[in-house]
C-alpha cells in the first residue's frame, strides 16, 4: 500500500476510529440511519448523532428497540430508495443476522461499520472477530481495516462499492473494538466536497415507491426460482472482485490516497516465511517483521482488506513459493480449523505441490486477550521448523 499525501487531504487530526468513521458518515450524508446502541460501536453513532443535531448532516436517525429492528428498518428504507447506513457489534450483529441475510437477498446496499467484539458467552465486551465470522455466509461484503485511517477511507469506499449496480449488496466495514474504535491516532480527512463528490448521489435501481415502474419486493420464493435467485446473489458477490479494485483506483484519483488490491503485502515478495492476519494486529505484525528482518530472517506479512468475497486466486499468487505460512485467526470455528485458515488452505490447494507452502493455524486474542510482538515472532519462528506439527496452535493462552 502506498499513501501519497496531496493538497486534496486536510491536515491530520487526532481522532479515534469511531470518530473517523462518524466523519465519513457525515460526509456520506445517508438519508436514513436506524440504530441501536451497543459497546464498542456506540461512540460511532453518538458522534454522528451529535453532528446531525448540530446541523452538519441532514440524516434521519431512527432510534429503534433492538438491532433486529435496526436492520429491518434499514431494509425498508433501502428498498424505498434511500441511502442507508447503520452500525453494530457482537450480540447486536447476532440479533441482526436474520435480517442481514434478507438485506443481502433483496440486494440492499446498506453500509455498516462493525466494531468487532467477542460473541457471548461468557459475556465479553472486548475484541475478537467472532462477530464478523458469524456473518461470513450472510451475503454481505466484508472489509477489514488496520487503523483509523483505513476505517475512514474504506467507509467512504464501501458506499460506492455497495451501490455499484454490479454489486448492490450490504457492506460491513470491520474495525477492531476498543483497539480502533476507542484509540486516538492521526487521521487525514478529506475536504467535505471531495468526499461527497467521490461518493456521489445514490440512484436506486428499483425503488419500491416508484409508481411508474412497480416492482415486487421480498416475495415468497418457491423452489421454481429460489435457486436461481441465490445464484444471482452469488454472482453479485463474485462481481465485487472486479468492482473493488475499480473503487480503489477511483479513490486514488479523487484523493491521492492509493490502496491497491485485495490485500497489503508487507515485505512479502522476497520472504520465505509469512504471516497472514486481519485487522489491527497487522500493525504489530509489521513491527515483528521488521525486527526479524534485521536479524536476517526472510519473513513477510499479508494483511487482507477483503474477506468476503475471498480473493482466492490473488492470495494463492501472493503466497506461491513460500516455505511456510502462519495464518492467525482471532476467532474459533469449533471442531474445525480457523475461518481465515480454511480460506487460505482452499486458496493454496490448486498450487503445484512444489510451490505450496506448509500451513500452520494460530488462534490468538480471543475476548480481547493482548497479542504481543513476542507471540507473533513465536509463530513466525515455529513455522520455520519443518517438524512443527500441523495442528491448531493457541498463542497466549494459559495451559
Amino acid at each position: 500500500m502506498t499513501l501519497v499525501v496531496t493538497p486534496r487531504l486536510e491536515a491530520a487530526q487526532l481522532l479515534t476510529g469511531a470518530q473517523a468513521v462518524a466523519h465519513a458518515m457525515r460526509q456520506i450524508e445517508p438519508d436514513v440511519v436506524p440504530v441501536y446502541p451497543i459497546t464498542p460501536q456506540t461512540p460511532i453513532i453518538e458522534e454522528f448523532a451529535q453532528m446531525v443535531a448540530d446541523g452538519r448532516c441532514d440524516t434521519e436517525i431512527v432510534n429503534v428497540e433492538s438491532e433486529h429492528s435496526a436492520m429491518s428498518a434499514a431494509v425498508g428504507a433501502s428498498v424505498a430508495g434511500a441511502r442507508v447506513m447503520t452500525a453494530t457489534a457482537s450480540q447486536g450483529l447476532a440479533l441482526m443476522i436474520e435480517v442481514l441475510y434478507i438485506a443481502a437477498s433483496m440486494r440492499c446496499p446498506i453500509v455498516m461499520p462493525l466494531g468487532n467484539r467477542a460473541l457471548s458467552g461468557p459475556i465479553n465486551i472486548h475484541c475478537d472477530h467472532s462477530d464478523a465470522m458469524l456473518a461470513r455466509d450472510s451475503g454481505a461484503v466484508q472489509i477489514f481495516t488496520e487503523n483509523g485511517q483505513e476505517a475512514y477511507d474504506y467507509t467512504l469506499m464501501a458506499v460506492r462499492l455497495a451501490e455499484d449496480q454490479r454489486v448492490l449488496l450490504p457492506v460491513i466495514v470491520n474495525l477492531d473494538g476498543f483497539t480502533l474504535t476507542h484509540s486516538a491516532e492521526a487521521v487525514e480527512l478529506l475536504p467535505d466536497e471531495v468526499a461527497r463528490a467521490f461518493v456521489g448521489h445514490y440512484r436506486p435501481l428499483y425503488p419500491l415507491l416508484d409508481t411508474v415502474r412497480p416492482t415486487t419486493q421480498g416475495p415468497f420464493d418457491m423452489p421454481d426460482f429460489y435457486y436461481e435467485h441465490k445464484r444471482q446473489q452469488d454472482e453479485a458477490m463474485r462481481g465485487v472482485l472486479e468492482v473493488f479494485p475499480e473503487v480503489q483506483r477511483a479513490y486514488a484519483e479523487a484523493t491521492g490516497r492509493n490502496y491497491r488490491g485485495y490485500y497489503e503485502a508487507y515485505r512479502l515478495d522476497d520472504a520465505d516465511f509469512a504471516v497472514v492476519v486481519l485487522g489491527s494486529t497487522a500493525g504489530t505484525a509489521k513491527v515483528v517483521v521488521d525486527t526479524l528482518r534485521d536479524e536476517g530472517q526472510r519473513v513477510g506479512l499479508l494483511k487482507l482488506w477483503l474477506f468476503r468475497p475471498f480473493p482466492h486466486a490473488a492470495v494463492a499468487e501472493a503466497l506461491r513459493g513460500k516455505q511456510a505460512v502462519a495464518v492467525m485467526d482471532r476467532a474459533l470455528s469449533f471442531g474445525s480449523w480457523g475461518p481465515l485458515f480454511t480460506e487460505i488452505a482452499a486458496a493454496l490447494y490448486g498450487l503445484p505441490e512444489a510451490e505450496r507452502p506448509r500451513l500452520h493455524n494460530f488462534t490468538y486474542g480471543l475476548g480481547g486477550r493482548d497479542v504481543t510482538p513476542d507471540q507473533i515472532a513465536e509463530a513466525l519462528t515455529r513455522i520455520q521448523d519443518p517438524h512443527t506439527p500441523a495442528v491448531m496452535h493457541y498463542l497466549g493462552v494459559r495451559a
